[in-house]
């Protein structure tokens, strides 16, 4: 899928311990709070390279209320009607709906009526509160974040699915998560994928001071992908990974492990890269289909809600890129590498 994550504040003060992305107002220097202008030039950027859609989340900013997550949809919408758009986690919609006042059926009718298209399933980690407790005192709880997914399912607006696994959780805490998600779906059949995410730990607290594990390895990865496809079919039919957190070539393996979806290119990724994650944040179209092609598979474009956009049958019948335009970066001899520069600029 072609989309752009962006992330209108970094401002949080709910303090969950894996997150390396949150800023305090007095971090002047890092602190951001973006304004619409600003929202909008990244949508501007996101369909000029052939997004479907943006995925907006930021942190629970507390001089904001519902009526700004309402004004980010409208001015989305206004300007571009027809680009879908991902919004808002159940933390922050709790956050507004209790400022709102409005019962949380209302409250999520008002945010689709202003262009809401589909909800991240994101802040479950785990949803067990023993284990929130300890890496998220401050967070939603488990019956808490149901109660809004199934609200939200209830009202027509579809959902992803997520975990959060190689930090405290055990091997029991994971498999009590995928029955969880598995039971929601049977009842209400609003998710649309299943999306585990690998705890990043190199910048944050959880690792650095509170004894969790650096992450999962790459075979509980994929054993991950494996139990997670076999466990949830046929209710959760789509499996994605995270090449985010997985790396490219880790997650062209997922594909042979379980996983049909290989996300989306992101454009912009704060969230894993402020805990320490280093695969990038992009992911262009034409870089992905070349990693789907190597694994012996058909790249397929896909919109948000699994419709098929494109199939990519021929690799020579292949678009051209829409990416910006960056100059590579040569290493080697000095002499060596003018000379090259020189035969590609000149043809000679």
């Amino acid at each position: 899928m072609v989309c752009r994550n962006i992330n209108f504040t970094n401002v949080c003060y709910v303090g969950c311990s894996f997150c390396g992305f949150a800023r305090h107002q007095d971090d002047t220097a890092e602190a951001y709070d973006h304004p619409m202008e600003a929202i909008l030039a990244k949508c501007r950027d996101a369909v000029a390279r052939g997004a479907s859609e943006v995925c907006i989340q930021g942190g629970i900013h507390p001089g904001k209320d519902h009526t700004h997550y309402r004004e980010i949809l409208e001015v989305i919408k206004a300007e571009f009607p027809k680009l879908h758009v991902h919004a808002y986690s159940p933390e922050e919609i709790d956050f507004g709906h209790r400022k709102s006042g409005m019962e949380l059926s209302d409250y999520l009718r008002w945010l689709v009526d202003a262009g809401l298209g589909t909800m991240p399933g994101t802040a479950a980690e785990i949803l067990d509160d023993s284990i929130r407790q300890v890496i998220s005192p401050n967070k939603l709880r488990r019956a808490r974040w149901i109660e809004i997914v199934e609200a939200a399912h209830g009202i027509g607006l579809p959902s992803t699915s997520t975990v959060m696994y190689g930090h405290i959780e055990t091997d029991r805490h994971v498999a009590e998560h995928l029955e969880l998600l598995r039971s929601i779906q049977k009842r209400t059949g609003g998710f649309t994928e299943f999306v585990p995410l690998g705890f990043i730990h190199e910048k944050n607290v959880l690792f650095n001071h509170m004894g969790a594990r650096p992450g999962a390895t790459a075979p509980e990865d994929l054993r991950l992908v494996a139990v997670a496809r076999l466990f949830l079919r046929p209710w959760i039919r789509n499996v994605q990974m995270s090449w985010v957190k997985m790396g490219p070539k880790l997650a062209q393996l997922a594909l042979d492990a379980g996983c049909n979806d290989f996300g989306g290119t992101l454009m912009e990724e704060s969230i894993s890269r402020e805990s320490g994650a280093d695969h990038g944040e992009n992911l262009p179209a034409e870089e992905m289909r070349r990693l789907i092609r190597e694994m012996g598979r058909t790249p397929v474009q896909r919109s948000t809600t699994y419709r098929i956009l494109r199939r990519f049958d021929d690799a020579a019948q292949d678009p051209p890129s829409l990416e910006p335009t960056r100059p590579r970066e040569l290493s080697g001899p000095t002499r060596w590498r003018l000379l090259e520069e020189r035969k590609a600029a000149t043809g000679r």
